[in-house]
């Protein structure tokens, strides 16, 4: 049930946190508000929080400063919310580590539907897989303690980059199309924004060549998607 879901709302518009705390009590949420980073940061220590929605423009400690502590320290869905709509800020907060974005101002029926997709997204991936190790190359992938490792050396992954890994290692020799990541890690239609599918691999490309720099593991494949690279 929604009830079960605490949500914290950090926005210094006070009206604008009232309004959403408001809309939020009444769909069955509990909610609560916090009005800058630090205070936000508090909160966190103290209490548990199911999904975070993060107003980037923030008094004192910036929101993507608060993002980057939160992401450092926890798993929790979060949400950013700014009043920039050009497709680099978008692309920015993903990379960041937000689980998804929405502008100001927003429809309250828009929000109320992101919420729900970012939580069923994130129970999703959370539920326990059965114990299995997948292998390509010199790359392991615990599907039960969900770790990924190059030989011996352990790569921290954010949830959606283990998804997507998951997803192309378990058949390594297969092309998975855009719409086939999307509707497997993100559990919705694909409607032809691919920014986040490309922010994601190229993280975990990245990742990779910290580790084994000789070695490449994904192939773009053009026009296509994306396979394990043989």
């Amino acid at each position: 049930m929604k009830n079960e879901y605490k949500i914290l709302i950090i926005e210094d518009d006070m009206l604008l946190n009232d309004m959403t705390k408001r809309l939020l009590t009444q769909h069955g949420y509990c909610a609560t508000s916090a009005y800058s980073g630090s205070e936000a940061l508090l909160l966190i220590e103290k209490g548990t929080f199911d999904l975070i929605l993060l107003d980037l423009m923030l008094p004192g400690i910036p929101g993507e400063t608060v993002l980057e502590k939160m992401k450092s320290t926890m798993d929790i869905p979060i949400i950013g919310v700014s009043a920039k709509t050009d497709i680099d800020s978008k692309v920015n907060l993903i990379r960041n580590g937000a689980d998804d974005y929405i502008t100001k101002p927003f429809d309250n029926q828009e929000l109320l539907v992101r919420i729900e997709a970012v939580l069923r997204r994130f129970q999703k991936s959370t539920t326990p897989n059965n114990s299995k190790i997948l292998r390509f190359k010199d790359l392991s992938l615990d599907t039960e303690a969900m770790e990924a490792k190059i030989r011996n050396t352990p790569i921290t992954l954010t949830r959606y980059e283990y998804l997507i890994l998951q997803l192309l290692m378990s058949s390594p020799s297969k092309v998975f199309t855009k719409n086939n990541i999307f509707e497997s890690v993100w559990n919705e239609n694909f409607i032809g924004d691919d920014n986040a599918i490309n922010v994601h691999i190229g993280n975990l490309r990245k990742k990779f060549a910290k580790v084994n720099p000789e070695e490449k593991y994904i192939q773009t494949v053009w026009g296509l998607g994306f396979k394990m690279q043989g």
